[in-house]
């Protein structure tokens, strides 16, 4: 029986429903038609919350009958809709236990402007970790992230679930030469280890953007001197380094207080 308003899919071999498997599934299927799912509740309504759009929504049958999913669904009048059996939505979900709503997303594609604050990310390998960075930028007031060709996918499911929805709130360029936009900035900062300048000497008011390398390995050499400056967060414990996310957290939230208190370069 059909749900008004609603376009039941029954079969796996419907062409609708095979298209949004391959976009659930294959990172190089949603680059390709630059599209992808967003999973749940908290995501489509941070995205209703940012004014963006849908091209579908897709719910598992009985999920209308949900208070909270209804209101959801509500908040895109003019979005289609198809209605799946818990067998195929599960299929779609990336999730162990799934809500009962994704949406269909078209990735946007940002413009290249004069950025006031940036994140500028090298190979930063786990998706989990880039959502967490994307989620304490937007916390931070940063505008932009520029990824360079080495990073995980931005708008995988992992990274979106990491994010909670900080994904609509900056500008996301994949795929970077992340040198070609340091030109923009009026300081770069990179974080080292080895730097003589600390975290807290620095000035971080102004156009500026901030550099972080994979987990690993950190930043390559190149893009390490191509910053106008190198950084390091002090650590008087006995431990080698922090994670990347934590470091970005810190970085970025110090520059919140140097804009909120002012401080004098040394």
């Amino acid at each position: 029986m059909a749900i008004a308003g609603f376009k039941r899919i029954a079969s796996a071999d419907n062409p609708q429903f095979k298209q949004l498997k391959k976009i659930a599934g294959s990172a190089r299927e949603r680059r390709k038609l630059e599209q992808t799912l967003l999973d749940g509740v908290h995501l489509l309504d941070a995205l209703a919350h940012a004014g963006g759009q849908l091209d579908l929504i897709a719910l598992r049958e009985g999920a209308e009958a949900v208070p909270e999913i209804a209101q959801c669904v509500a908040r895109f009048a003019a979005t289609p809709r198809i209605v799946l059996n818990a067998a195929l939505f599960n299929t779609l979900s990336p999730v162990e236990h799934p809500t009962g709503v994704l949406g269909l997303f078209a990735i946007p594609r940002p413009a290249h402007h004069r950025h006031g604050c940036c994140v500028l990310l090298e190979n930063i390998q786990d998706p989990g970790n880039l959502g967490s960075i994307l989620r304490t930028a937007a916390g931070a007031g940063a505008d932009a992230v520029y990824l360079s060709k080495g990073c995980a996918e931005a708008w995988s499911p992992k990274a979106l679930r990491a994010g909670m929805g900080a994904h609509f709130s900056l500008a996301i360029h994949e795929q970077h030469d992340l040198i070609s936009v340091m030109d923009q900035f009026d300081a770069v900062f990179a974080a080292s280890l080895h730097a003589a300048l600390t975290l807290y000497q620095a000035d971080f008011k102004g156009n500026v953007a901030f550099l972080f390398g994979n987990e690993g390995g950190g930043l390559s050499p190149a893009l390490s001197a191509a910053a106008t400056h190198q950084v390091k967060i002090p650590m008087p414990g006995n431990i080698e380094s922090l994670n990347v996310a934590a470091a970005v957290a810190i970085c970025l939230f110090e520059r919140v207080r140097q804009l909120q208190r002012g401080v004098k370069p040394v």
